[in-house]
């Protein structure tokens, strides 16, 4: 049998931190920045740990 291939979609949006859990990019960042704040668009620009349920799935799509 051929091996897994990961999902290439999520490799491109999601990284394992050290301690194995999932980084990702926040939402709401891409356009209509005039009228957001600048202490919301400076939020925006951290990155995020995706919840514990969502986790094994993700981890699922990236594994190779």
């Amino acid at each position: 049998m051929t091996k897994m291939k990961s999902n290439r979609a999520a490799k491109k949006r999601f990284s394992l931190t050290g301690t194995g859990k999932v980084r990702r990019n926040k939402d709401y960042a891409g356009h209509l920045l005039t009228k957001k704040s600048q202490k919301r668009k400076r939020s925006l620009r951290q990155p995020a740990i995706v919840t514990p349920a969502d986790t094994p799935r993700i981890k699922r799509m990236l594994s190779a």
